[in-house]
């Protein structure tokens, strides 16, 4: 046979390079249940789709060449539901998939590919962070491979992240500037290891304590799921892909409308209370306006009094943003101003229309609200929704009160304004208004109460809404669905085919 000698070599070659680390280090991770790099990419991509790109790399370092295949880091392009996508795998049985000139010139060409091409990039990240010796010293710091642009984000194509290990360096900036990032259970993302902060400030910390997924999902609210397992990340993964488009300049897919999607519509007066102070949980209205099973969830644990996620209404991608009256009475606190901004610059560079389901009392005051810089967090919330160019759809269910029924789209601040006929419109709860004005309570006279509290509920019905077009409808609860998906076959902006202006899309990074 010709070229058998290079044949075999180069098989040879080729099965050194998918061996990984080696059998033993493999073996390992399978009896603590943990997918390898290799494993996690099939369980990502469609069957035979994966075409790796850099399997020869190596180290630059002559003594680790035949130690460090594909260099820690496996990458290249696949299909997720038949739609391309980029990856970087993270090979934590390769050095602790340590970064190095090489293999972080391997992610840049992966990335900038993605990017130029119009689909997304998926980080499975699992590693120790820099390696050294590979960037001591001046020139290696600085000069090799040192390409400003690296951890920019114009949000030209969408970025999923997922925390399957240890995760510190360049594992962690590419989930904190992922437009969704997913962490298993036991996993952990932060700056620096435990033993390096140890080291730097004898401070002892373990792994949860640092960046588990308590801490990310609750806390900081640069996780937007936690799951238990790889595989339930990777399928988190897709599902979140799945509503978006592989670019910036195209509309999101639009999917089949699952049968029975209006039946819920006409329980919803099932879930809202029928007295005006009863709490009610609003994940219980969202499944009865959107399509069957479609709404997606995103930061769940973090900043309870708004919900935000993904859903479809009539087959295409909406973004909901809703108040939660079961948290805090719904009122707006420092970190759902971070979670709304973070939703809004995400649904604007994509594309994707938001929905916005009202019932709040106003922002949360107090001494720690200042403390959170709650004025800034307010004023960069309009700043953002004034800038968000894709349709914008508000539904007020109850009540919606001060300076936020613009941030959550009233006056004007969104295309369309829907009042429900239980919906009261205000600066402020009429019962809080007696008390500033007048000085009263119901304890005090009730007959003086209730005049002023009949004084300072004048004007504030859906119907006075809806008089002065404040309201462009006041719908029956029951009909919120079938106004939505009227209002998104409006506002289907044919001429741009979807495609909205992207003015948040270099908006600053997470938080």
């Amino acid at each position: 046979m010709k070229f058998e000698d290079r044949i075999k070599e180069h098989e040879a070659r080729k099965k050194r390079a998918l061996g990984m680390g080696g059998e033993e280090k493999l073996a390992r991770r399978r009896e603590a249940g943990q997918l390898n790099a290799r494993e996690r990419i099939a369980h990502l991509f469609d069957d035979g789709s994966f075409v790796e790109s850099g399997l020869f790399n190596t180290s630059m370092q002559p003594q680790d060449r035949d130690r460090t295949p594909a260099d820690g880091k496996i990458a290249g392009f696949g299909k997720i539901d038949a739609r391309l996508a980029a990856v970087i795998s993270n090979d934590f049985t390769v050095k602790g998939a340590s970064s190095s000139p090489v293999n972080s010139n391997k992610m840049e060409h992966v990335k900038n590919v993605a990017a130029r091409n119009g689909f997304p990039v998926v980080f499975l990240g699992e590693s120790t962070g820099a390696r050294m010796p590979d960037i001591m010293g001046a020139k290696n710091i600085i000069g090799v491979n040192n390409n400003p642009k690296q951890y920019m984000r114009l949000r030209t194509n969408p970025w999923a992240s997922a925390v399957l290990g240890y995760c510190f360096g360049s594992a962690t900036w590419y989930s904190a500037m992922a437009d969704f990032t997913v962490i298993r259970k036991g996993a952990c993302l932060a700056v620096s290891s435990p033993r390096l902060i140890s080291m730097a400030t004898k401070q002892k910390v373990d792994y949860e304590e640092l960046g588990g997924w308590r801490l990310h999902t609750e806390v900081t609210g640069l996780a937007d799921l936690a799951v238990d397992t790889d595989e339930e990340a990777l399928d988190a993964i897709r599902t979140y892909l799945s509503y978006l488009p592989g670019h910036a300049n195209e509309a999101p897919p639009r999917a089949p409308v699952p049968d029975g999607s209006d039946d819920a519509a006409s329980e919803i007066l099932d879930v809202i209370p029928e007295t005006k102070g009863t709490v009610y949980n609003v994940r219980k209205v969202i499944p009865r306006v959107v399509d069957k099973d479609s709404f997606f969830e995103l930061k769940a644990r973090f900043a309870k009094t708004l919900v935000t996620g993904l859903a479809r209404i009539d087959g295409r991608s909406v973004g909901i943003i809703a108040n939660n009256p079961f948290f805090k009475g719904g009122a707006i606190d420092a970190d759902a101003c971070d979670k709304a901004v973070s939703f809004l610059v995400q649904c604007d560079s994509y594309n994707i229309p938001l929905v916005f389901l009202v019932d709040q009392p106003g922002f949360l005051i107090g001494v720690e609200a200042e403390r959170k810089r709650m004025p800034g967090k307010v004023m960069n919330w309009l700043n953002a929704l004034a800038l968000c160019s894709v349709p914008k759809l508000s539904v007020i269910m109850r009540k919606s009160y001060g300076l936020a029924v613009r941030n959550m789209g009233g006056s004007n601040n969104a295309d369309e304004v829907a009042a429900w006929w239980t919906a009261e419109v205000s600066f402020m709860d009429p019962r809080s208004a007696v008390s500033v004005v007048h000085g009263l309570s119901p304890d005090d006279s009730p007959e003086a109460y209730a005049a002023a509290l009949d004084e300072m509920t004048r004007d504030t019905s859906a119907y006075d809404l809806g008089a002065v077009n404040g309201a462009r409808a006041v719908i029956d609860p029951r009909e919120t669905r079938q106004y939505l998906k009227q209002m998104l076959e409006i506002y289907e902006d044919r001429p741009s085919g979807g495609v909205g202006q992207h003015n948040l899309r270099n908006w600053p990074t997470g938080f």
